[in-house]
């Protein structure tokens, strides 16, 4: 039990979504933020807010904090790149923790738009650090991704490898958060903790994915790409196991000055066609499969090293890939109501 206060950032979000729910029943005090950008259909994005009990119609207006019928959850429509509106935030609302979810996301979109990433990631997570910094926030947990981790050929990845070749300007952002949350952590007492995100994938989740991209297109009867020819695997980690592991560290004891990372992930990859299997088994269709080469700043395998959150925080990923798969297609099943 706890009245402690928390702001999430990118609260429409995929993983954003789950936390919240999550911590709403952890009787924390939940302050959603979320731009609801148009990089996918911000109707989802609606729709997940709506689960939360924040109605569309009520949050057009940019900048008004909404709250849900019991109050356990309140949203803002704003940008972390707006300063004013994130320095009155936490001056109004005197956070106890912090959790940025919110970012540019994508790996491929970076090589179309690489001022969005700037904007958010860089400028964005800068704006939160000195808001935590100047409104006495004493722990920051953020999200980090393995794309860090770049081409790295030794697997599993560690967080005590080297990640200083990064092949995306999405990947370099989040090495440059790593490296920003350490200062403030160092000059500032804040607690500072990255996660490193692997594939996350579940009911709910973002239409650029592999998982929901496959699935919609297996169920609409086109075809989907394989990239590098189906040549890839992926540490694919559902979102309950991802926010079991986010949750813990959240609820975890303070320790004022540390910054730390960690691997958050399911660290037993897939091949990317045994994944497609799964998703065949779940739909009871056969894909119609198209090979193409591979993208530029994608990486051939993740797999994750879990071993420091595993000691840390007991950390226990549990979700099987078809148990996961057919959870996801039931939801598309029944969010985009297709019959069978």
């Amino acid at each position: 039990m706890t009245n402690k206060k928390i702001l999430v950032t990118g609260a429409a979000g995929f993983i954003g979504f789950h936390l919240c729910e999550k911590l709403i029943t952890e009787d924390y005090q939940v302050v959603g933020l979320d731009n609801i950008n148009d990089y996918y259909d911000v109707n989802l994005k609606y729709a997940r807010l709506e689960k939360l009990g924040i109605v569309k119609n009520e949050i057009q207006n940019e900048k008004l904090i909404k709250s849900n019928l019991n109050n356990s959850f309140q949203f803002i429509k704003a940008k972390l790149e707006d300063k004013e509106i994130i320095n009155f935030l936490f001056q109004s609302q005197q956070f106890d923790i912090v959790c940025n979810l919110a970012a540019q996301a994508g790996v491929r979109y970076s090589l179309e738009n690489p001022s969005a990433y700037i904007d958010s990631n860089i400028v964005g997570f800068l704006n939160l650090l000195e808001a935590c910094r100047h409104f006495n926030v004493k722990k920051l947990v953020y999200a980090s991704s393995s794309s860090v981790y770049g081409s790295n050929k030794k697997v599993p990845f560690s967080v005590n490898d080297n990640v200083d070749h990064p092949i995306s300007l999405y990947a370099a952002t989040k090495k440059s958060n790593e490296l920003m949350a350490h200062t403030y952590s160092h000059l500032f007492g804040i607690e500072t903790i990255g996660l490193r995100f692997f594939t996350v994938y579940g009911p709910w989740g973002r239409p650029d994915m592999a998982m929901f991209l496959f699935t919609d297109a297996i169920l609409n009867n086109k075809p989907i790409k394989v990239f590098n020819n189906g040549a890839l695997s992926r540490d694919f980690t559902y979102i309950d196991d991802i926010i079991q592991g986010v949750t813990k560290v959240i609820t975890a004891n303070n320790e004022e000055g540390n910054a730390n990372i960690y691997n958050i992930g399911n660290s037993q990859p897939v091949a990317l066609l045994d994944f497609i299997t799964e998703i065949e088994k779940a739909t009871n269709k056969v894909a119609d499969k198209e090979y193409l080469s591979m993208q530029p700043g994608d990486v051939e395998q993740t797999w994750a090293d879990v071993t420091e959150l595993k000691n840390k925080y007991n950390y226990q990923p549990n979700t099987k890939i078809s148990q996961g798969v057919s959870q996801f297609v039931s939801w598309y099943k029944d969010f985009y109501k297709i019959h069978e």
